[in-house]
């Protein structure tokens, strides 16, 4: 079983900054994807972008240039949002695939004002 823990959303104006936070507990393979998903009100949860345990990483065309994904470790990943727009207003969540299997966190809020 594994666990997701996000941390960092907020409210930003459009333009700033937002650094999100994720961190797993429990059975952590050392081999595994992590990303972010976000979901807006209305609308179908979406990829914002994926980093491999190795390092490679995918981007959703609209956050290209704006977002960057990272890891310290296995067990964590950080996405930094810079250039918000009121857009990329929504509840972001941490995912996991770790062993054939998804896994997602509990969501945190981003909201950018106009």
């Amino acid at each position: 079983q594994v666990q997701l823990v996000e941390s960092g959303g907020g409210l930003v104006q459009a333009g700033g900054s937002l650094r999100l936070s994720c961190a797993a507990s429990g059975s952590i393979s050392s081999i595994n994807v992590m990303g972010w998903y976000r979901q807006a009100p209305g609308k179908q949860r979406e990829l914002v972008a994926t980093i491999t345990s190795g390092g490679r990483t995918n981007y959703a065309d609209f956050v290209k240039g704006r977002f960057t994904i990272s890891r310290d470790n296995v067990r964590t990943v950080s996405l930094q949002m810079n250039s918000l727009k009121p857009e990329d207003t929504g509840v972001y969540y941490c995912n996991t695939l770790n062993m054939a299997v998804m896994y997602w966190g509990q969501g945190t809020q981003v909201t950018v004002s106009s």
